[in-house]
Order: C-alpha cells, then structure tokens, then sequence
C-alpha cells in the first residue's frame, strides 16, 4: 500500500509503525495526533512527506509560512508540480519546476538524498534536503539558512579584509595578484605600489593609537579616491598598503599613479580636532619587465620601497636589478653587525668642541667606528639604521656610553663628553640606571656627561621622554637639541624642556656663503640660546669664512673639519698640547 493510500495520509500526519509483540498500538491516538501536529508545525524548519508518485501526504505551518503560500497551496494529494507552481505565483521559486522535480525523482529512485539550496529574489536563502524512505517517497526538509549564510559570508569576507579600513588584506591581495598575473601572460601589463606612511609612529606615541587608527581610515579612503574599478588597494599591516594597477599601456602610468597618491596623502587630516600632516614613500615593480611571479613583484616593490626611504622618504622609486644586490649586502652586513659588539670590531673617536670666544676644547662629541675585518672601516650612515631597525642598538649604545666615560675619565676636568642617544635608548626603561652606572663605574662626574637628542626623538612618546631628561638632568648630566632647526617644532621643545645646548644643524652652516637669510637664522638662533641662557653650537664647520660669520654673530662653540676630524682616543691628548701652548701665551 502507498503512503497516499494510509490512513495517515488521509489524516494528513506522518504515519509511525505499530506495536509488535501483540500489544496495543502505541500510535495513532486523537490525543498524540493533536500533540504530533503541535510539535512539528512549531519546528523551525519546513517539513513535508511525498509519497512515491511526488504527492504530499504532509506539510506543516512552518513549510507555507516559509514561502508566504495559503493553506489550501499545501492540502495533502496535491502534487509537488501543483506546489511548485504556488511557490512560482508566490515568487518564492524560480528555477524550472520540471527540470528541478526530473532531478529530485532520479536522485530518489537511486535512494540518494537530493539536497540544494536555493536563494530567493529577497536575498533570503533556504537548505533543502529531500531524503528517500525505505517504504518509498521522500520526506523533505526546508531550513532558513539566510543569517547562517550572512555569517559565513561575514566570516570570509573578515578573513580576506582588514579589519579597520575594510581594504583587501595581504591574502585577498596575492589572490588577486595570481589572477591578473594570467592576464599579463596573454601580453598584458601591471604595476604593484608598496606604499608605507612617513613617521606614522610619530603619531601613534604622541597622539595615541585611536588617533593613528582614523588617520588611516582616512588615508585609505584617500587611496580609493586616487585609483581606478580594476586596480586592487590592500592594507598589509600597521602603515603599509598595497596596490595592483592594472590595464597599464606603460610603466609611466605607475609613475602617474605615484604622484596622484603622493598629492592626496600630503593634504592635511583633521582628527578629533587635531591638525596632522603626513606624507608617503612607495616602492614600485612592473610585470613581466620585474617579473611575473607575485611573491617576487611585492619583493621588489618593497625594495624599491625601502630605496625611496633611504633617499629621504616622501618619494617614489621604481625597482631596479641593483636594489636586490644592496638588498643582499644589507642582509650581509646586518648578520656582521650581530657580531661585531661581542667580537670587539667596535672603536669611538671624538671630534672637539671649541668655544668661539677663548679657543679653548671645551668638550668631544663620541662617535662610533665599526672596523670591519674584511671591509674595513665602515661609515655609521651605512651601519647604524640597521642597527636601530633590528634594535642592536639599545646593547650598542649602551656600550657607546660606557665606553666613552671610561675613555674620557681622565682628561681634564673643564672637558666634558657628548653621546648621541637613539629612540630606542630614550624609550628603554633602563637608560637611567644605565647613565648612573657608567658613570660610577667610569668615574667621571656627571657634570661632565652631555647627551644628545634630536627633535625626531622627542616627538616619540613626549611625556615620558621628557620625564627622563628631567631625571638625566637630576643626576647632573646635561642635555642638548641636535640639529635644532631641521624638524617643525623646535622652539615649543624649548619652551617644554631646559636644554643645556642647541646644536645648529650642518645644513645652516654649510649655507652661510649662499647669502644674508641663512646668516639671519644661525644669528637668530645663537641670540635665543644666549637668552634662554643655552650653549649654540655650530656643527659642520669647515672654512675659516663660516668661523668668521659665526665668531660675528655671537655663536658659542663650533664643531667641524676647520678644526680637527674625529680622532681615537689614544690621539686626543696631542690636542691639548697646543691648547696649553697658546694659553701659556697668552700670559705672557
């Protein structure tokens, strides 16, 4: 007998088997009919029995609520192309009934489930599972799967985005790579920018993250305004976006792309009623000319990134053959630079500090020699941005400092020594009990100590930079600004914090013949110190017209070639001997 010719078809319920063993029936009953409708016309899903001619022996509530159908749509006998049809007038079903139902009844005749999902012209999305019985017929399931499928999609799209900007991330953007990559196979062009904020961490440690968060909020919407539909703009990480520009005619149109970017970036933001201003370095490869595999492009955008830092950020430069082989021997060297502190390749020379009005050395500024067993003595501009990259240079510092006590301990007591501190120095927790400890170990009062701190440096972390000058200066050691007049805020650090010395960057000096602006600013800057009661020290000093000029416009100390190179320590007692010379003829 079929499942349309049971009783329970008739009664429009799910039909259960009797009781074995000459018992009473367990079901049907008038009482459990009513308590079997109550449960599954409460169920979540939609369910409905066909039999094996696709006739419905039973359907609940949920299944016409599910697919807005009247009741009458769903009466136990009707057809499931008759329903189809209802869902059809409803717009609840749109593919094609015969084709779908054909589909269904091979699936079911073979006894394999037949399970789909369809997704409505509403966005809503059902489950359907149809699921053949052993008796014959199927019994079908319909679940609502639209805020399940909104969370899958939500997840997947969190899984390929940033989350704070919403751009592509570094997965979503090799992925894409790949794809256009097939394109530049067939003949075709592009180019991908790497593209990093200059000082962006300036921001974070003065303004704090929230606000560095909206900056880049607001310089990824800059970024979607600069680009084409096609092109793919990513956030890889903290500063650090990506683009691929696609459809290139040639690598000239990365160059205008760069220069677009560069313009929109610079614009002042404001956030949260704070005035920033920001500019961008980018790194730029072509496919194929560079290359057409996607790990080696982003390679070489990054190098050629890392090249526009080098030459003075707030530019763009394209890769180049040449950068890889730097690339290499900076990757050399880094691996050299982990052992030269234990392996003692390091040295300090010191360059004298003249007073202007008596001649005399009044102090030496510590600079640090790395002799290299193979290459020789090597410039610190090579040396030490690797080493302030990696952090070697907290532990090399630390030994700068010592070592400069130590050597300078015993030369005359009115000689002080004047040590360069980096970022990462200034920010350690350590460095004041560092500073006492050389000093007790060296000896040397610590009047006699300078430490050197540029404006950059004081940007980072203002508040709890200045709390440890204020603790330096506590013990007796004295604090210089170096290359005072190069940043933007100067004069407000003056006003925040007591210097001993402003230093005059090399650049206003070098400039002193080129006319009267740059002799105006040395001149104003060497009358602020003396009224701020400040030592100004010109640095770079290197013809007797620039001594002239300084000597003329009341600046205190200079520092340059004019007068001596940096030397070991071993020679710097030789420069006291003229020293005493001309003080013993003075006398006379």
């Amino acid at each position: 007998m079929g499942l349309h010719e049971s009783q329970a078809a008739n009664a429009g319920i799910l039909p259960f088997p009797q009781a074995s063993h000459g018992r009473a029936p367990a079901w049907p009953n008038p009482n459990d009919q009513r308590l079997l409708h109550t449960v599954l016309d409460n169920m979540s899903q939609g369910v409905l029995l066909f039999d094996t001619d696709a006739r419905l022996v039973f359907c609940n509530r949920r299944y016409i609520e599910m697919y807005g159908l009247l009741a009458d749509h769903a009466r136990p006998g009707c057809t499931l192309l008759d329903l189809l049809h209802h869902r059809q007038q409803a717009q609840s079903f749109s593919a094609d009934p015969h084709e779908y139902i054909a589909d269904l009844m091979t699936k079911v005749a073979e006894g394999n489930t037949f399970a789909s999902v369809f997704t409505l012209g509403d966005g809503r999305a059902f489950s359907i599972v149809n699921k053949p019985l052993a008796g014959g017929g199927w019994l079908a399931t319909h679940e609502d799967v639209t805020e399940r499928r909104h969370a899958e999609e939500r997840i997947a799209h969190m899984a390929r985005h940033d989350a704070l900007t919403d751009l592509p991330n570094r997965m979503l953007l090799r992925e894409r790579l790949e794809h256009e990559l097939k394109r530049v196979k067939r003949g075709e062009n592009l180019a991908v920018l790497c593209l990093d904020l200059d000082h962006f961490k300036s921001v974070n440690d003065t303004l704090g993250h929230p606000i560095g968060d909206e900056l880049l909020k607001l310089v990824a919407d800059r970024l979607r305004g600069c680009t084409r539909e096609p092109d793919t703009i990513a956030r890889l990480g903290g500063d650090e976006f990506a683009i691929i520009m696609t459809q290139m005619h040639q690598p000239t149109d990365a160059s205008v792309l760069a220069r677009r970017i560069r313009e929109s970036i610079i614009r002042p933001y404001q956030v949260d009623g704070h005035q920033i201003v920001s500019d961008i370095s980018i790194g730029i490869s072509i496919a194929p000319i560079d290359s057409a595999e996607p790990d080696q492009l982003l390679k070489n955008a990054d190098m050629a990134l890392y090249d526009a830092k080098a030459d003075g950020r707030g530019t763009y430069r394209f890769f180049e053959a040449e950068m890889d082989k730097r690339m290499k021997e900076r990757r050399d060297l880094e691996m050299d630079l982990r052992q030269a502190l234990s392996n003692n390749q390091f040295a300090l020379h010191y360059q004298p500090l003249v007073n202007l009005q008596t001649n005399d050395i009044t102090a030496f500024e510590a600079l640090l020699r790395w002799n290299h067993p193979t290459k020789g003595l090597i410039s610190p501009a090579d040396f030490v941005p690797i080493a302030e990259e990696t952090g070697l240079i907290v532990s090399i510092g630390e030994w700068v400092l010592r070592m400069a006590c130590k050597e300078t301990a015993n030369w005359p007591d009115h000689v002080k020594v004047a040590v360069n501190l980096s970022p990462a120095q200034l920010k350690s927790k350590n460095l004041v009990p560092m500073v006492m400890s050389a000093l007790a170990d060296s000896g040397m009062p610590a009047n006699r100590l300078q430490l050197e701190i540029t404006e950059t440096l004081l940007m980072q972390n203002t508040f709890a930079t200045l709390a440890t000058l204020h603790q330096l200066r506590k013990l007796g050691v004295q604090i210089a600004m170096d290359d005072f007049g190069t940043g933007y805020s100067s004069l407000s650090y003056l006003r925040s914090f007591p210097f001993d010395k402003i230093k005059i960057d090399r650049s206003f000096i070098q400039d002193l013949s080129k006319g009267a602006e740059p002799r105006a600013i040395v001149h104003a800057v060497a009358g602020l110190a003396k009224c701020l009661n400040m030592i100004s020290t010109a640095e770079g000093v290197e013809t007797q017209q620039q001594l002239d000029t300084l000597q003329a416009v009341g600046c205190t100390e200079m520092q340059g070639y004019l007068f001596s190179r940096a030397r070991p320590a071993h020679e710097i007692m030789e420069l006291f001997a003229p020293q005493s010379a001309y003080a013993a003829e003075a006398q006379r």
